[in-house]
């Protein structure tokens, strides 16, 4: 195979405007990623002590989860003040060093920004609570009702009503997530410039973008509206939405700054409207590919509906619009256990599909190095409020403990948060004491240190696939073709230019298959560029075994 240039710099001029295009991203859940005061929990500072690890993945931008001031009932989406650091991370003269640190290594930062709903200990919410007439009272949404009457049967994502009844004011307020998370009232102009104000100070700050949180739920419909099969319809995705995300997509275009908007309840029918340079942002988070397979506690991520789902979006927005590439999250359990069997042959297969795709990947923490789900064998393990909320449900249904816990586990978001596996030390090297979430055992095996030791390793795999993107202008702009749509466990696709192609090769389970490519093809013309296994010269039959993986280009005059 043809030895891949060590050079990280791109083979390309890429447009200033369009930067994200060209770039991978890396997101940080910041309580689980480095602890540097030795208090059990990630922080700002940790951060900073690991930029030279993130550059030397190759990586280009930071996605930092929520690290604003928070009670932490929804680890940090529950925000208090929104110019204020949560103390758990550090201070603002912290973040400010952070951020020149990382742009002195050339490394963006983006911010997650959270303004469907605040803290129920927001300011404006503690003085909305005190009468119907304060002024801060239409900052949110309050209905007439009483304890046992709600407005409306609307259910939250979090279990229950979407209202609270408050007993002071004799009228609810609604909330689409926890009690505790109050939604804002979009409606009321005061609301949007003080989100807006909030929003220029942090871009004057110098960040490079957003991750914008819940966004496709800051419209409601009437309070009246009657759901039919969509229990979520009510708030996602609402007919007026459309105003005000010009309005924040117009403060955006003032920065040319990075945004990604979590968008669910958008299909990909709609998502031009979203993304692309008539869309409100750069990129959107879709959620349709993560379906679940399988019984109840022994779910896992179904192949053919991650093929059908990831080709529909890369179809849509083919022409107008980006995507935003992931397989794992602060919200899903780890990607080699959903859709793999742990190994790194598998962790290596999956990375192959995704940072090869059209759009900007995302690569969460850990999963560079193939970090798995963690055995959680008792309730009291888990942090994850809806996973709790999930099992005591369950018991409630009449489910035994042991099946309650494997079921309520089985797509815990707590998965992804158990601390980075640093080294083969004590806590894996993440800190110094007991860390706020336990530490997966097998990072005596499944750590940093290590990986970059091995050159066989993931982590190793993930750096030449991200060089090897940054060097082909196939990889990031060229066309995307699906080929063998049937074949229940190969990914198999093209990338393709004027001047030239690329073919992208996955067996994405764990037994051996065939796969059969067109018989006009001139076989002679295709090299092999990167594989997970031994080589294997490109034929019309191809015979695969477990995770193995194949990137091929043809050779043209």
């Amino acid at each position: 195979m043809p030895e891949l240039s060590t050079q990280s710099k791109p083979l390309y001029t890429a447009q200033k405007n369009n930067w994200w295009k060209n770039a991978v991203g890396y997101q940080i859940y910041p309580r689980s990623f480095k602890d540097s005061n030795h208090d059990g929990i990630g922080d700002l500072n940790g951060i900073r002590q690991k930029l030279p690890y993130l550059k030397e993945l190759g990586i280009d931008f930071i996605w930092i989860n929520p690290i604003y001031a928070s009670p932490n009932i929804d680890n940090g989406y529950d925000i208090s003040d929104y110019q204020a650091i949560h103390e758990d991370f550090g201070t603002m003269e912290d973040f400010q060093d952070l951020l020149e640190e990382a742009h002195e290594l050339d490394l963006k930062i983006i911010m997650d920004l959270v303004v469907n709903h605040t803290s129920d200990q927001h300011p404006w919410f503690l003085e909305a609570k005190k009468s119907r007439n304060n002024p801060y009272r239409d900052y949110y949404h309050w209905v007439d009702a009483t304890e046992d009457q709600p407005p409306n049967n609307w259910q939250s994502f979090f279990g229950g009503s979407t209202w609270t009844y408050d007993d002071t004011t004799q009228q609810a307020y609604f909330h689409t997530f926890a009690k505790e998370q109050p939604d804002l009232n979009w409606k009321n102009p005061r609301v949007r410039h003080e989100i807006y104000q909030m929003i220029r100070w942090w871009l004057e700050l110098g960040i490079d973008g957003f991750r914008i949180d819940a966004i496709s739920h800051i419209q409601k419909e009437p309070w009246d509206f009657e759901i039919t099969d969509n229990q979520w319809a009510p708030f996602m995705n609402v007919s007026g939405i459309e105003t005000y995300l010009k309005e924040l997509k117009a403060i955006f275009n003032e920065y040319n700054v990075m945004t990604v908007g979590e968008a669910s309840g958008v299909p990909h029918q709609e998502a031009t409207h979203w993304t692309g340079d008539s869309g409100y942002f750069n990129m959107i988070f879709e959620l349709e590919h993560c379906e679940r397979i399988g019984e109840l506690g022994s779910q896992k991520g179904s192949i053919p509906h991650l093929k059908q789902s990831l080709t529909q979006w890369q179809t849509s927005l083919a022409d107008d619009g980006w995507n935003a590439l992931y397989l794992e999250n602060h919200d899903t359990p780890r990607s080699v256990s959903v859709y793999g069997d742990d190994s790194p042959e598998a962790a290596k297969a999956l990375a192959t599909v995704q940072l090869l795709l059209k759009g900007t990947p995302f690569i969460y923490q850990g999963q560079e190095l193939g970090m798995t789900n963690y055995p959680f064998q008792s309730i009291e393990d888990i942090d994850a409020a809806d996973t709790i909320h999930f099992y005591q449900t369950l018991l409630a249904q009449g489910k035994t403990t042991t099946d309650a816990l494997k079921i309520a586990i089985n797509w815990s978001r707590d998965h992804s948060r158990t601390p980075f596996q640093w080294e083969d030390t004590l806590h894996g090297g993440f800190s110094t004491t007991t860390p706020w979430l336990k530490v997966n055992d097998n990072y005596r095996m499944i750590n940093a240190v290590q990986k970059e030791v091995e050159t066989s390793s993931v982590f190793h795999y993930y750096q030449t696939l991200i060089r090897l993107r940054k060097q082909t202008e196939a990889l990031i702009h060229g066309k995307f073709d699906l080929l063998s749509p049937e074949h229940p466990t190969v990914f198999c696709y093209t990338r393709t230019t004027e001047t030239e192609r690329w073919l992208v090769l996955a067996q994405l389970d764990r037994n051996q298959t065939t796969i059969d490519f067109p018989a006009s093809w001139d076989y002679s013309n295709w090299e092999e560029i990167l594989t997970t296994t031994s080589t294997k010269p490109l034929k019309q039959q191809m015979k695969l075994s477990n995770y193995e993986a194949h990137v091929y280009r043809e050779i043209t005059d």
